[in-house]
Parts: structure tokens; C-alpha cells; sequence
């Protein structure tokens, strides 16, 4: 127990597995909190003493079963061995913590999952920026970037790491930035150091500057990755030469989404239990490689044109060959996760049944080369040029592993027959003792004409030689007598203890050769970590365009025609989510969007609830984004301009737990998109300004509508409302135009026909949804009544005083400006800074000009 609190000191914060004979102990309240986790009993140890404490174990050997459920858990787990054989001291094991396992830093196949990346990230709060860092130390990649909060919280959610590194005095400030569903885990402020980072970046690298990985401007980033690999060395993580590279996450080589955006579209993740995401449909991608690559795709789509169509290129020249499609899909289903397996060669804990795996996907590669390169399109041809077929490595591993190779070294029988001489012939011992000893029963038998003599083992004396008393005359001299009996004599010889010898040291002698020769072989295939690395990206991406191929074929998607113009010209486009769902038959009502930015800026779409208004506007971000991922799109045909930002607001969702209701969370994510928008930017809003009064929300609708029709960069809108009155704007607004989902009005219900029209809509159907959902009838009259009146009572007000302030405010520039009242206003106007407004400003200083006006 001294032993244990002596460790246990060093690891605080840590469940230290502590290794006791065939078991691991947990005690304290590591005891209790392992028990809870793993379901193991909770028992005492010194029971009624002073020392009494409490203690929670498990045997050695399941130690992959419990491990994962405790790292799953959160718990940082630090495994702590004997470092010496028991039979070799007489004093106490000497014990040491030999890894420490956590839920970011983890090599365990049952933590990890083969379809996601285990992400470490590391966040660093500068004082102009804040920088970030991810590693996944299963694959060896290694990213960074730096920028705003709000680009750090972006990346944040597109990563999803499992733990967060943070600087301790950053504690607040990280959890009050980006909540607290992060495990995270802080470090000293020391560790947050550039010299220090800087150092640490280098020494890894073995280089003298990082300007070859084209960081070395990226100050809060290098300081954010510096911590990364000291915690790595922390949690004695030091076989790490499998991270070769840093690469810069490129903010200007992607679209940008908010958080608010890849929420609201459901890209990778839902807050609905059950709901089917877009990578859902999408992934048809077949090994663990491509799978990660097209999550990460799906994060950071292309803004570069010509690496879209490149991308385009491949998939269509795929779905015309479709024989060489199936041929590479074949060839990537034996392919196994080539990143983590060289990972665990470079950490030492691989076993020769990985190392098969690996030669085997190797192999695999081969005849994907082969095809890439017999290919006539230039980007395959590429990939199949870079392809490294590692010849020499697959020709060391066959030769020297067996092909049936154990998943563990200590299970015997893994380095193949005529790789070392003294291996043979211990194995031929071992394995082959009852021939050999029958052997020598044969010659010696012949030699001393002892017919009956037999060779048997004993515990006392070991092997020897029986001989009946009739021909003991006959025994050679040179053999020494050992016991005699009734009616035989016992003898040994020379040659039998040395076999003896050979034969009980064998095992022993074999399971140390194997370990040495598959070690060695270890070491030398670490020297083509960087290859095989190779290999496996190539791989991912040769994985991600066959399976935007399946897809484009399965689901008959079409090429998207990417262009240099500003325009978005989509005929029947399709939900990809929505159309999977329907019923068999079901067909989906496809409808066309257009928008540019001289006619049709911004779709003002009316239209009830139920009628399928998100679904369009969802549609429309999810074809752009999937044609600039390098995939064909679910459209008849789509013509565009690649788009840089894609805004969202779709749907209420309160924040109580930060004290802001829904209306406050819907400003807040309007104002961050009216803040940002450029002149390539795809904004999409749905039912802004619902979560206050009607008027309040008709006014804030109409403001911001209006401020992206008045905006210098003109962006692509599409605003979705269920306020009718708004479709009042295409008469005043010239880049303005109406469309609504139609709807056909029966005798007592109405019919979503779900086709987008020109037009507005002439007024809402709530109360007949309301009727659809099993409202009392009772209530449904009320509802009906009550609108009657209001309509009749507010019928036109409030819309003619706002299309006033609207129109007063673009007549102004026909006025008379040597009148003193309009000097006035012109004032007012020029001292208005538009870059700082707020929607709700602007129309407040609208009103504030007309009461002038009037007055």
C-alpha cells in the first residue's frame, strides 16, 4: 500500500489499475468509481483496521473488457505494472505506471471506433486570437489553426474531440466560450509557452523551423500543438514517430458554416434521438479510412473550383467504367485500417496477426495502382502514380511471418519455418519430442541388440534408459546407472541430458527468439511509416469518390455544372435525407430554386406550416454543400457559382441553462449572419422573428429582409415566413420575388401539394393544421372566430404603415435637398455607421425620420 499511494501521488487525477499478481486493483475512491463504472464488486481490504479501504479488481487478462468502459466514462486511466518477474526479488515487485490511458489519447481497438477520428485537441487563449490543435494519435494526424471564438467553437463542433487540453487559469473562460460538454482536462499555465512550444514542435520533427509545414506564422497554434506533445510525453505516449507531419487547417480553402448551420442541417449529428444525418445517406465509402475522410469532408466542403470539378471528374469517369468501379471496390473492402496499423507499429503494440492484416491491405493495393494508372483521367491516374506498392516490405513480412499468425507473440508460432536455424530446430524439438526419443529407442536398440529397451521420463532423475535384467549385460559401458529394480536396471546418458536440457529450456528459448525476430521486424517496418501513411490517404480518397460514385448511381444524382458566375440554378432539386425516408412509392415532389444577385436575390417563400417551406431551404444548402464536397447532387441538373458561406436559421431552439429564450437564441444567430455575409454567401432563414409578438415579428422580418436586399454584397437569400404581409416587399424591393408552397383548400382540410409556385400566399393555415393535429373541435371554432376578427379589425394597418416607412425612405432621394427638413435628415443619415446597425435600429432610426417627416 505504500507502494500504491507512492504511485498513486504522481497521478492525482487519475484511476490508477494497479497490478497484483493475476490482477489489477483499484482502491479509494478509485474503488468506488471503478465498481459504479464496470459493474465489479466493491469489497474491503483490511477490514475493521485503521488502514480499511476500500478495493474493486478485475483479472489481468480482461483488462481490454474494462478499460473502454472506464476511458468511455471519462476517467483518465493509469495502468500501473510489475516491472520485474516476482520469481527473479525477494523484496517487493518493483511497479511503475506504464501508460496512461485517457479518452483523447488512446491506442485500445475497443475505445476507438473505426469510423470516427479520436481527436486530442488543445486550446490556446491568445491575445489577438485563439489557437487550437487536434492529434489523433491512432492515425498520426496532426492539425491546427488558429482565429475568433467563434471559428475555434465551429472547429470544435466539426472535430468533436473526445478531451480538451486548457491552460488552468482559462478554466472559466473556456467553459463560460464553449459549454461544458467537452471532457477536459487542464494543464499548467507553463506548458502554454511559444520558446517552449516552439521546441518541442521542431525537436519532434527533427527540423529547424516550421515554415515546410507552412505554420510558422500561426503563433496561438503552434503554442496549442506545443501542449498537445507534452501531454503525450505526460502520459508516457514516447513511441510517437508514426506523427510525422502538422498540417494547417486552411480557413480561406473552405465553405464556412457556423455551428448554427451544421446544427440546423444535421450533417453529422442530431439533437433528435434516431434521426438519419446527411453522412447517414451519404457514406457508402468501405474501409475505415474513407469513412473519416468523408466526415471531414462533409466539415470543410471546397471553395476552389477546380479541385471540385477534379473531384467531379473521377466520380463521372467511375460511373461510366462501372467495371473498374466494382474492380476498386473490391480491392478496398480487403483493405484494413491502414492508419492505425502503422500508428501501432510506431508505438510497438502491434501483434503479428496486425502485421498479416497490414501486408494483406498492402497487397490490396497493388491492383488499385494498377487500375488507377490504366485509367484516362488525369486525377486517378495521379492517385494511382503516388501509390507506393512497398514491394520489399510486403516480400519481408510474408517471408517472415506465418500466415496464420497468432494475435498475440506469447501464443507461439508466429515467425515462419527457415527464418533462423536454432528456431527450427528448439520448434523441432518441442513439437517433435516423441519421434526423437523413439529415434534413439531405434539406434540404441539395434546398436546393443536390447530389444526390449524403452526410454521414459521421470520427475526424480528425468529421462533414462530402462533395460530388463536378461540384457543388462549387454548396456554400453559409458552409460551411467541410475536405479535399480525388481527386474530392470535404469540408466542415463549423455546424449538424453542434453536433450532434456534442450527440450525444457525449449519454450522458454522459442518464445524469446520469436519476440527478438518479431521486434526486429517491427523496427524495420517503422521505416516505411511515411509510405504506408501515404498509401492509407490515398486510399481514403480513392474511397470517398467510389462512394460518391455508389451513391450517384443508386440514387441517380447528376453532375453539377460549377461555374465562375454568382448564379444558383438547381431544376428539381431533392431533399437527400427526406427522399430516403418516404414509403416505398412515395414519390418526392422535386421543385427548382434560382437565384442570382441582379434579378432574384432573395426568394421570399410563404406558405403554412406542415408544407414542406424548411424542407426546401434545407434541400437547397444540402445540394451546394454536396456539390462542393466533389459529389453529383440529387437535381434534374444544377448550374452555380461555388458559394464561400452557407447561413442557416431553421427552426427555434431555446438555451435555458444559459438564461436566453428562444427569441433571444434566433437574434443572436441572425445577428452573427448579418455580420458576416460576402458576396458568394447562401443565406437561409425560416420563420424569422416567430418567437415575439406578431407585429415585433412582422417588423424585425421585414427589417431584415430588407437589409440583405440593401447590402453591398447582395448575398442569395431564401426567407421562409408564414408572415403573408412580407410578400408586400416584391412590390417595393426590385431583387424581391415571391413564391409560396402550394396548397390546395378542400371543403373542410387542405392538401400539401409541396410545390414551390410564383406568388405569395394569400393568407396562413394554422387553424387547419391545428385541425390535422386532433385539436378539440370546440377550441378550432374559437380559433376561427378570433381570427375573423382580428383580420377584420387590423385589416391592412399595420402592413400600410410599414410599407409607408419603406417607401418614404426610398423617395427621399427625390426630394428637394435644399429644404432645411431634409438637410436635417441627411444629417441624421450620414451619421448613421451601417457596418454597426442592428436590424432593429434600423427600423427604429426609420421611424425616428418619419416622425420628422411628418411633423
Amino acid at each position: 500500500m505504500k507502494q500504491y499511494n507512492a504511485i498513486k501521488v504522481k497521478y492525482p487525477d487519475a484511476c490508477l489499475l494497479f497490478r497484483v499478481g493475476d490482477f489489477y486493483e483499484t482502491f479509494g475512491e478509485d474503488a468506488v468509481r471503478a465498481a459504479e463504472i464496470l459493474g465489479i464488486v466493491l469489497t474491503k481490504r483490511g477490514a475493521g483496521s485503521e488502514t480499511e479501504t476500500a478495493l474493486a479488481g478485475f483479472p489481468h487478462h480482461s483488462l481490454n473488457t474494462y478499460l473502454p468502459k472506464l476511458v468511455k466514462a471519462g476517467l483518465r486511466v493509469a495502468i500501473c505494472d510489475q516491472l520485474e518477474d516476482p520469481k527473479m526479488t525477494k523484496t517487493i515487485v518493483k511497479r511503475g505506471v506504464t501508460e496512461l490511458v485517457t479518452p483523447g489519447v488512446s491506442m485500445n481497438d475497443e475505445v476507438l471506433h473505426s469510423k470516427s477520428n479520436n481527436f486530442l485537441a488543445s486550446v490556446y487563449f491568445g491575445r489577438k486570437n485563439m489557437g487550437i490543435s487536434f492529434l489523433d494519435v491512432s492515425t498520426g494526424e496532426f492539425l491546427t489553426a488558429q482565429g475568433n471564438e467563434e471559428y475555434i467553437d465551429k472547429l470544435l463542433q466539426n472535430f468533436s474531440p473526445s478531451e480538451v487540453l486548457v491552460p488552468k487559469n482559462e478554466k472559466t473562460n473556456f467553459r463560460d466560450t464553449f459549454g461544458d460538454d467537452y471532457h477536459t482536462f487542464f494543464l499548467e499555465d507553463w506548458v502554454y509557452k511559444e520558446d517552449y512550444a516552439f521546441d518541442s514542435l521542431t525537436g519532434h520533427f527533427g527540423t529547424n523551423s516550421l515554415k515546410g509545414f507552412g505554420i510558422e506564422e500561426l503563433q496561438e497554434g503552434i503554442i496549442a500543438s506545443g501542449a498537445v506533445l507534452y501531454y503525450l510525453s505526460e502520459t508516457q505516449h514516447n513511441k510517437v514517430q508514426h506523427i510525422t507531419a502538422i498540417q494547417r487547417i486552411a480557413e480561406d480553402a473552405y465553405v464556412w458554416m457556423d455551428r448554427f448551420t451544421i446544427r440546423n442541417l444535421e450533417l453529422y449529428q442530431s439533437p433528435n434521438v434516431n434521426a438519419v444525418t446527411l453522412l447517414d445517406v451519404i457514406d457508402r465509402t468501405l474501409s475505415p479510412m474513407g469513412s473519416r475522410l468523408l466526415k471531414r469532408w462533409l466539415a470543410l466542403p471546397l471553395k476552389d473550383a477546380n479541385k471540385i470539378r477534379a473531384r467531379h471528374e473521377v466520380v463521372a469517369y467511375l460511373k461510366e467504367n462501372k467495371s473498374t468501379l466494382q474492380k476498386i471496390q473490391q480491392q478496398i473492402k480487403q483493405i484494413s485500417d491502414l492508419e492505425r496499423l502503422i500508428s501501432k507499429i510506431a508505438t510497438g503494440k502491434v501483434s503479428p496477426r496486425e502485421v498479416i492484416y497490414l501486408k494483406d491491405s498492402l497487397d490490396a493495393i497493388v491492383p488499385i495502382k494498377q487500375l488507377a494508372l490504366e485509367s484516362n483521367n488525369e486525377a486517378l491516374k495521379a492517385i494511382g502514380d503516388s501509390l507506393h506498392a512497398c514491394d520489399l516490405l510486403r516480400e519481408k513480412i510474408k517471408a517472415t511471418l506465418h500466415p496464420e499468425a497468432p494475435v498475440a507473440i506469447s501464443k507461439g508460432n508466429a515467425i515462419a519455418k527457415g527464418i533462423h536455424p536454432e528456431l527450427d530446430e528448439l520448434r523441432s524439438i518441442a513439437y517433435s519430442g516423441k519421434e526423437y526419443l523413439e529415434g534413439i529407442e531405434r539406434r540404441e536398440s539395434e546398436l546393443t541388440g536390447i530389444s526390449s529397451l524403452k526410454i521414459s521420463f521421470n520427475n526424480v532423475f528425468g529421462y533414462y534408459i530402462e533395460v530388463r535384467n536378461t540384457h543388462k549385460d549387454k548396456v554400453p559401458a559409458e552409460w551411467i546407472r541410475k536405479q535399480t529394480l525388481v527386474n530392470a536396471e535404469r540408466y542415463i546418458t549423455e546424449e538424453l541430458k542434453e536433450y532434456e536440457t534442450k527440450i525444457l529450456g525449449a519454450e522458454e528459448k522459442i518464445h524469446h527468439l520469436e519476440t527478438q525476430l518479431f521486434e526486429q521486424l517491427v523496427v524495420w517496418i517503422a521505416t516505411y511509416i511515411k509510405p504506408v501513411q501515404l498509401n492509407a490517404s490515398l486510399i481514403a480518397q480513392m474511397d470517398c469518390l467510389a462512394s460518391f460514385t455508389q451513391l450517384a448511381i443508386e440514387n441517380k444524382y447528376v453532375c453539377p455544372e460549377i461555374d465562375d458566375s454568382f448564379e444558383l440554378d438547381i431544376k428539381n432539386g431533392r431533399h437527400p435525407v427526406i427522399e430516403k425516408q418516404l414509403p416505398v412509392g412515395t414519390p418526392y415532389i422535386a421543385n427548382d430554386v434560382f437565384l442570382d444577385r441582379s434579378q432574384q436575390q432573395i426568394i421570399m417563400i410563404t406558405g403554412p406550416n406542415m408544407s414542406g417551406k424548411s424542407a426546401i431551404l434545407r434541400q437547397t444548402a444540402l445540394i451546394v454543400l454536396l456539390a462542393q464536397m466533389g459529389s453529383f447532387v440529387p437535381a434534374e441538373s444544377v448550374r452555380m457559382g461555388t458559394v464561400d458561406k452557407i447561413f442557416t436559421r431553421v427552426g427555434a431552439s431555446d438555451n435555458i441553462s444559459m438564461g436566453e429564450s428562444t427569441f433571444m437564441v434566433e437574434m443572436n444567430e441572425t445577428a452573427s449572419i448579418l455580420n458576416n455575409i460576402s458576396d458568394r454567401s447562401l443565406i437561409l432563414l425560416d420563420e424569422i422573428g416567430r418567437g415575439t409578438s406578431t407585429y415585433d415579428g412582422i417588423s424585425i422580418a421585414w427589417a431584415i429582409a430588407e437589409f440583405l436586399h440593401e447590402h453591398p454584397a447582395q448575398p442569395k437569400t431564401l426567407f421562409a415566413t408564414h408572415y403573408h404581409e412580407l410578400n408586400e416587399m416584391q412590390d417595393i424591393f426590385s431583387r424581391i420575388q415571391n413564391y409560396n408552397v402550394s396548397v390546395k383548400e378542400l371543403k373542410d382540410t387542405v392538401l400539401f401539394i409541396r410545390k414551390l409556385v410564383k406568388g405569395g400566399s394569400a393568407h396562413s393555415f394554422g387553424i387547419h393544421v391545428a385541425k390535422m393535429a386532433g385539436m378539440p373541435q370546440t377550441v378550432i371554432q374559437k380559433a376561427q372566430k378570433m381570427l375573423k376578427k382580428l383580420e377584420k379589425d387590423h385589416s391592412g394597418e399595420a402592413l400600410g404603415n410599414m410599407k409607408a416607412v419603406a417607401k418614404d425612405e426610398l423617395q427621399l432621394s427625390f426630394f428637394n435637398l435644399d429644404d432645411p427638413l431634409l438637410e436635417e435628415i441627411k444629417e441624421e443619415i450620414m451619421n448613421i455607421d451601417i457596418n454597426t446597425l442592428t436590424p432593429v435600429e434600423a427600423l427604429m432610426k426609420l421611424n425616428e425620420i418619419k416622425r420628422m417627416l411628418v411633423k
